[in-house]
């Protein structure tokens, strides 16, 4: 066990501090943000030039070290030995809180497990800033970051998850979000979704619906800029007349899957397929 006491306990190491930065935006930098990032020894940036020009922004002289998922590995024992000698540093993603589909946790990991304090700074999140303003159910949700590229793995991940009874959310790149959106729907089935671009910018953008309305306006007016896919949990109703297809037991086992009680698993997929509720437990528990 570990307590870090990050402002009253005493250290000789150097603080490692986890600065959010804008995700586009500039004027959601954050006073304490600007004052870290002046104050520390070194800044570690996964793209120098990028943090560079925010650095201009904010008239912030600090020196920067490169770190990003290629070079990870390599330089993390040499940034723990700059902080064990007392220098601190920031860490600073392209966009957003570090850690988040960065190599940041890998040297968060590696400062801990040398007692080393870790300090994070509140910033901006992409994932949770589309969360709040979707209107889909903000809790419980799952962030998964980006998605598998190829469309069987996608597919089989989805599938992993359609039983999920939270609010899923996703990075995904403009030039396949309509790829993804149709195996989401071959899976899912019709489910309410909200895609949004260009958050906290000028053309910011959120287009709410079921899946096929969405698709249907993405394939009229093509997708710019970053964009997230949120997309509502599964609700233990039939989202696609496909389903009724399916075998109801396949069905009653999802929602177990998913944290249901069987004979609540049983009532909902009875009442769903407008069967008797009876011979589908009779079906599922193999009585004659």
């Amino acid at each position: 066990m570990q307590i870090q006491k990050s402002f009253k306990g005493k250290s000789d190491a150097g603080t490692l501090y986890l600065v959010g930065t804008p995700v586009g935006n500039l004027q959601d930098m954050t006073f304490r943000a600007v004052e870290v990032l002046k104050s520390v020894d070194f800044i570690c940036a996964e793209d120098t030039r990028n943090t560079g020009l925010l650095l201009k922004h904010f008239a912030i002289e600090t020196r920067q070290i490169s770190f990003h998922e290629h070079n990870a590995f390599e330089k993390t024992p040499g940034l723990i030995d700059l902080l064990l000698s007392g220098q601190s540093l920031a860490q600073v993603s392209d966009a957003g809180l570090p850690s988040i589909s960065d190599p940041g946790h890998d040297l968060v990991k590696a400062a801990i497990a040398a007692g080393i304090p870790v300090v994070a700074l509140p910033g901006a999140s992409a994932g949770i800033t589309a969360l709040i303003a979707s209107g889909l159910a903000p809790q419980p949700h799952i962030f998964y970051g980006f998605l598998p590229r190829k469309a069987g793995q996608q597919k089989d991940f989805f599938e992993s998850k359609k039983a999920y009874p939270e609010t899923q959310i996703f990075y995904e790149s403009p030039y396949r979000v309509a790829d993804t959106l149709e195996n989401m729907q071959a899976v899912y089935g019709n489910r309410q979704v909200v895609v949004v671009r260009e958050l906290t910018k000028l053309y910011e953008e959120y287009q709410r619906g079921l899946i096929s309305e969405v698709m249907e306006y993405i394939s009229e007016n093509p997708l710019k800029g970053e964009c997230l896919i949120i997309v509502s949990g599964y609700d233990g109703q039939v989202a696609d007349e496909k389903l009724e297809n399916q075998n109801p037991l396949d069905l009653v086992q999802e929602l177990i899957d998913a944290g249901h009680k069987p004979n609540q698993a049983i009532k909902k997929v009875a009442k769903d397929l407008g069967l008797n509720r009876q011979e589908v437990y009779n079906a599922y528990h193999g009585v004659d």
